[in-house]
């Protein structure tokens, strides 16, 4: 990242709330906004982490989508709206982020994530957080973050249930272990067809905006280096019974 950037004054009364936790403070708010972050996906879980990285000043927003707003998608995408319906998502979430704050740089990215392109796209940001809603670009994801050495949050929903991890493989535990890597969590892809899409399925909106705040939640926590990020753990979420449960991994 770049030196410390000058907070203007209308920023330090945008993050005031920011600048009076002591774990933050204006260094930390400093860092959110050079920060770069790559978010996959401006469908579900991507609204969210797009609204709340917004609103909390991240500096330079990149969003990787290459879909179109649906009357469909409104139930959850909440960065959407009705006079959005047969926008490019990523000018639709580019304009809902002028409109929540304007400081903030958007990048846009119309194209689906590959294993040719995900190297090349993911190296030019600090973090990515992938709310992909398929399994090749997930892979994809976390490898090429894997290769490049960039942290990675990574979630995904169904029906009425979500789960989040970060991912880290280039680092090493306290006790010097390597930390496991997506693939050490998920060793092969489900076979084609085995897990049906939200279309099929079906699923809760709202579940969305719970798993994309968090997915938020460990993105400013990494840029700012507060708390405990979900390294080697799965974070894991019962709408239903309203119950969260944490799962250790470990590299295989």
């Amino acid at each position: 990242m770049d030196a410390a950037t000058p907070l203007t004054p209308e920023e330090l009364e945008r993050y005031a709330r920011h600048i009076v936790l002591p774990e933050i403070g204006g260094a930390g708010q400093q860092r959110l906004k050079r920060a770069r972050v790559l978010v996959i996906g401006a469908g579900g879980l991507g609204a969210p982490v797009l609204q709340y990285l917004a609103a909390a000043g991240i500096g330079t927003l990149a969003i990787v989508d290459n879909d179109h707003v649906s009357l469909s998608n409104l139930q959850r995408q909440v960065v959407h709206d009705t006079q959005s319906i047969g926008m490019a998502k990523t000018q639709s979430a580019r304009a809902a982020i002028s409109r929540i704050n304007p400081n903030v740089i958007v990048i846009l990215h119309d194209l689906r994530v590959t294993a040719a392109n995900a190297a090349q796209l993911v190296s030019q940001y600090d973090i990515v957080a992938d709310g992909s809603d398929n399994f090749e670009t997930r892979y994809a994801i976390a490898d090429a973050c894997a290769a490049e050495g960039k942290p990675l949050v990574h979630a995904a929903v169904g029906r009425f249930d979500g789960s989040i991890t970060v991912l880290k493989p280039f680092e090493s535990d306290a006790e010097g272990r390597p930390n496991p890597s997506y693939r050490d969590l998920f060793p092969s892809p489900p076979p084609p067809g085995l897990v049906p899409s939200c279309a099929e399925a079906g699923i809760l909106g709202a579940l969305t905006g719970v798993v994309g705040t968090l997915q938020a939640m460990e993105v400013i926590k990494l840029v700012t280096g507060i708390g405990e990020p979900l390294v080697g753990k799965l974070l894991l979420y019962d709408a239903l019974a309203a119950r969260f449960e944490t799962m250790r991994y470990r590299r295989a």
